[in-house]
Formats: C-alpha cells, structure tokens, sequence
C-alpha cells in the first residue's frame, strides 16, 4: 500500500506533531506492506530526499525557513504550495494520503482528494478555539475546515479532549481518537546523579504553554525549599521576556534556562529530575508529559485537552487551575516536602505510560489506511 503523509513539521523543525511523526514512521518500516512518503520542510534551499528505511522516503522541500520552532504565514503557505507541486511533478500513485494535521496538511490532501482518499490527523492549533494567538485566522478558517473534514475519509484526533473541542466546529463531524505513543526503552527511570530536588519543563516558550506562570511560582518555592532547582528546555519568542522576567525575580542561581536540546539527550534530562511542570493554556497530547511519565516522573498539569487523560490527580501527578502561580507553587512544594510521594506517583506515571506504545499507534493507522481503501 502506497501512502502519501504530509507533515510541514519533522526534526529538527517543529516540536510535538514532528517527533510523533518520526517515531510513527520508524514502527511503519517494521510493516512492509507500507511504502510511506513523507513530504516535510527542508532547512536548506534544495530539495533533499532520503531513504529513512527500504520502504520509507523522506523528502524535505525548502520553503526558506527561518526559526525551527516559529512558524510564520508565509512559511506555512510556502510549504503548501512547494508540497502541491512536488506531489504533481513526481507523478507517483498512492492509495491513501494521511495529512498529519488539518493547517495546512489537510487542505493539501483535500486539493488531491480524486487522485485518493485522505485521514486528517488533528494535532492541536489545527483546530479552531485551540489557540488564541489564531483567534482571528479561526473566524475566516473555520468554515474551509468543516468542508476539507467533510471529505477526509475519516478525521482522528490525538485525544478526547480535542475530539471534543473540534466537535464544537462541527457537531455531527465523526472523529476518531487515536492517542499518542510513547518509547519507553528510551525514556525509563534511572539513577539521579544527586539528590537536588529538581523541576523540569521542555516545551517550545510561547504565551500558550504558560511557562511564565512556572517562573512566578518560583519565588514562593524558594521560600520554602531554596535549594530547588528550576530546569527550562525549549525555545520561542518569549524566551528573552522569560529570562527578563528571571532576573526581575533575583532568581537567577536557580533557574536554567537549556534552549533547544536535541531529543536523544532528553531522556538522561529527565531522568536527572524530580518533577515535571507544564502548566499550558491548552494541549492536544503532550508529547513530553508522555516522555516525564515514561521517565517515572510526578506530574504537574493544568486540566485541558489531552493532559487529563494522561494525569490523575493525586495517582500520578497535580492537576492544576490554569493561569494560577499559586497552585503550581503550592504542588511543587507538596512534592518537596513528600520524597514518598515523588516515588509513588512517578512509580504510577511509568505504569501508565508502560500500555502506551507508538507500535499500537502504527498499528490502528495502519488498519484505518486499509478500511478506507477496502
């Protein structure tokens, strides 16, 4: 079966969508009854194809792309525009196209919609209401979105909550639910280097994913634990505002600021940590409080989206309100104070990321490719 998968993210470029995206196609050349082409964006200025297995293609295309982690109109118009003409120039017959989120994969696979039938995977910002800062784009979006969900094959979101929230686009829309995977070979418990009580968040730093409300709650946990060290992995336009922000604070000595870090050295970070943070606006499913779950890590989250599903509170981590420094400090200290509970509820995150795995997710799209062209 020849398949043709869009996805304008895959790393370095991007974040969440783009790590799915590989660890799916790494369990899809484990099925070879697949031949999967992914087109994606190139950092450079020419076209670069490559072999990633015997039956799966990577082909980047340049769209002269600025910031891995930003993404501007332009860009994303350029990416649609560059995969429309790739997909026509190379002529070759697929018998299903998979657009690995609705802006602006889906409309992509909906222009090629004769040539074959298409799945739109709903990723997060894709939908409308996910995002403030595309609050005015969702009011002219919106309509375009109900019509290429219309004709997709099927429409599958990454968890119950965006299933629900895309409902409110459209009410009578069918919408499965296929949940993120996780490796958990690769991110496991391991030994601490010391005993520094330590908070990690990765996450790109944008208004959305509410790391300044983490640094306002900093203060109050060094008052009762100053020792506590605060570790921030990620980039974004808000990250000088952030370390401003820091230094306002006279925090300083105890909030590190990582920048990017390439992914295969995230599971020794994590490892070396004590607590997960990431008190967001809105989630799909969060791939890196999957990878803090897998690592045994407690986890600190606000109730929206997908990260409800994976938390429990109280079992294996702190649901939170959102926008509320307060309650973030007040679960970070309960954790400080509590080393039994940290081992508890991390112990309950790896159980439960343990029936989470992306060779499941592989599975279930693999099957859904065959229902649509039986």
């Amino acid at each position: 079966m020849n398949v043709l998968f869009l996805n304008y993210e895959y790393p370095p470029i991007g974040g969440g969508a783009g790590n799915a995206t590989k660890y799916l196609l790494n369990e899809y050349s484990k099925i070879k009854e697949l031949r999967v082409d992914l087109i994606t964006s190139a950092l450079g200025d020419r076209i670069e194809e490559e072999k990633i297995s015997e039956n799966i293609s990577l082909i980047q295309l340049p769209i002269r792309k600025k910031d891995i982690h930003f993404w501007t109109q332009r860009e994303t118009i350029s990416y649609a525009l560059a995969a429309q003409k790739y997909i026509k120039k190379s002529g070759v017959k697929y018998e299903v196209c998979h657009a690995f989120s609705g802006v602006p994969c889906g409309f992509i696979a909906q222009e090629q919609r004769k040539k074959q039938p298409y799945i739109v995977s709903l990723r997060g910002s894709d939908v409308p209401g996910f995002n403030n800062r595309f609050a005015l784009q969702y009011v002219f979006l919106k309509p375009l979105i109900r019509r290429m969900w219309k004709h997709a094959s099927a429409v599958v979101a990454n968890s119950e909550g965006l299933k629900e929230l895309a409902l409110k686009t459209n009410p009578n829309q069918k919408i499965d639910v296929i949940p993120n995977g996780i490796d958990t070979a690769e991110f496991k418990p391991g030994k601490k280097k010391n005993d520094t009580f330590r908070i990690i968040t990765v996450s790109r730093l944008i208004e959305r994913k509410g790391i300044h409300h983490l640094i306002d709650a900093a203060p109050k946990v060094l008052k009762e634990n100053p020792d506590t060290e605060f570790v921030i992995i990620g980039e974004g336009d808000l990250e000088q505002n952030l370390k401003e922000q820091v230094k306002m604070l006279g925090i300083e000595k105890n909030i590190k600021f990582m920048g990017y870090m390439p992914h295969e050295k995230l599971p020794e970070i994590y490892a070396n940590s004590s607590v997960f943070v990431l008190p967001s606006q809105n989630e799909g499913m969060s791939n890196t409080i999957m990878e803090a779950m897998a690592a045994g890590l407690p986890v600190i989250t606000t109730e929206t989206g997908g990260s409800k599903e994976l938390i429990k509170d109280g079992i294996n981590g702190k649901i939170i309100k959102q926008n509320n420094s307060q309650e973030i400090a007040d679960a970070i200290i309960s954790y400080a104070q509590d080393k039994n509970k940290i081992m508890s509820h991390g112990h309950s995150s790896r159980e439960k990321a343990l029936n989470m795995s992306w060779e499941n997710v592989a599975k279930n799209y693999a099957e859904k490719y065959a229902e649509i062209i039986r």
